[in-house]
């Protein structure tokens, strides 16, 4: 009886170290290799600088209250309150100690596209590489080279406040598995080159659908609800649906939400507000023609 009790016990271990290390497999860190970063010739730091833009980097990494030029210090600081925690900014100025200064073109492509921090661990998606992943590795080079022209920053951020289990970031792997990838959002039955424009914009770069899509319990998007509005993730209020179907700008022309892009007005003289004023602010930099795509891919994605 004890033998078998023993044999017993010693299968059910087995068992549960096969699946922990077929889980860890199927989930650990993958990270994109070196030769993939190696070859893409002399990045453009002009291009990265729209790049920069499009992304919102200062509306994050800048320090909080920060006007003018003082936006461009990427120093961090900034605290993003969410059901799983709280989550500190980190400091991306070229400082080589506490930014990414030190870091390899290889290293900040893959915290980019793969999730995958300098020292080959999971990030926390509180940074949208699960948007970021659709950007370009020309992209990806030339926005690195325009954060090296940047003014550095010795601000040290704190780590995150984050209980049990979210502080254990092997889950994350689990997490990657269940949402990560870099598929179109959104099937389009138009698609040419300026709507094309618009979707790499929109779902790449400019990462909008972190915050005008709902998600599940787990912090998943619900894919068939692709920018149809949810809770706002930093308090109280929501973010609008901005599908053709929305009752906020569904009834808007391409014109109207490139002049809103622009000039932060709306067609009934309305102006940007909450933190939309911020995102207004930096894709008004980005030329005409992307704004223009922008707004040509919200005509055609899938009302909601």
């Amino acid at each position: 009886m004890v033998r078998r009790f023993i044999r017993l016990l010693l299968c059910l271990i087995g068992v549960a170290v096969l699946g922990g290390g077929a889980f860890y497999l199927l989930t650990a860190p993958d990270p994109l290799p070196e030769s993939h970063w190696a070859g893409l010739g002399a990045p453009d730091p002009a291009n990265g600088e729209m790049v920069f833009w499009a992304g919102g980097c200062v509306s994050c990494h800048s320090a909080p209250g920060s006007e003018g030029d003082a936006r461009l210090t990427l120093s961090g600081g900034l605290a993003l309150k969410s059901p799983f925690g709280t989550f500190h900014v980190p400091n991306i100025s070229p400082d080589e100690k506490a930014g990414i200064g030190a870091w390899t073109l290889a290293q900040f492509g893959n915290a980019m596209k793969r999730g995958v921090g300098p020292g080959g661990e999971h990030l926390y998606p509180s940074f949208p590489y699960g948007s970021y992943s659709r950007m370009s590795d020309k992209d990806v080079n030339d926005l690195f080279a325009y954060l090296k022209t940047l003014p550095k920053s010795a601000n040290v951020t704190p780590p995150h406040e984050l209980p049990f289990p979210y502080n254990i970031r092997l889950a994350l792997g689990g997490w990657k598995f269940l949402y990560f990838n870099d598929q179109p959002r959104a099937a389009l039955a138009k698609n040419d080159d300026k709507i094309k424009r618009g979707q790499y914009l929109v779902e790449g770069p400019g990462h909008c659908g972190e915050c005008h899509t709902p998600r599940n319990g787990l912090g998943g998007f619900q894919a068939d609800q692709w920018l149809a509005g949810a809770p706002n993730p930093e308090g109280k209020g929501r973010i609008p649906d901005i599908t053709p179907a929305s009752n906020s700008i569904g009834g808007w022309s391409e014109a109207d939400i490139a002049n809103y892009l622009e000039t932060g007005f709306t067609p009934d003289f309305d102006s940007v507000g909450g933190s939309m004023v911020d995102v207004q602010r930096n894709i008004a930099r980005l030329p005409a023609a992307d704004r223009e795509a922008i707004a040509a891919y919200l005509k055609v994605v899938p009302g909601r």
